[in-house]
């Protein structure tokens, strides 16, 4: 138990961050999870679509301060690399048919 008023007021405040973070941790991780589905169904729409919507959501953690930008830009680089790397051949196949 804390000592002070404004300890106690602290333990509450990073309660309510923590909890905020977790969840928006978790749905990062989901979206995450939802772009790789869409590159193992071979949907290149799909996959875009999810990447768009993960990307959004890291773009909003980094300003929020929950994620720090830089780890921001690595996951979003890795997951943009995994789409095109999935789907070139097939544009590849396109271009030259």
């Amino acid at each position: 138990m804390s000592n002070t008023a404004s300890a106690a007021k602290q333990m509450r405040q990073n309660r309510k961050r923590r909890s905020r973070n977790r969840a928006a941790k978790s749905a990062i991780k989901t979206l995450r999870r939802r772009v790789l589905e869409a590159i193992e169904s071979g949907s290149l729409e799909a996959s875009q679509a999810a990447l768009a919507r993960v990307e959004s959501a890291l773009d909003k953690a980094a300003k929020k301060k929950i994620l720090h930008p830089n780890n921001v830009a690595r996951k979003k680089s890795r997951l943009a690399r995994r789409v095109q790397a999935a789907f070139a051949p097939a544009a590849e196949e396109a271009v030259s048919a």
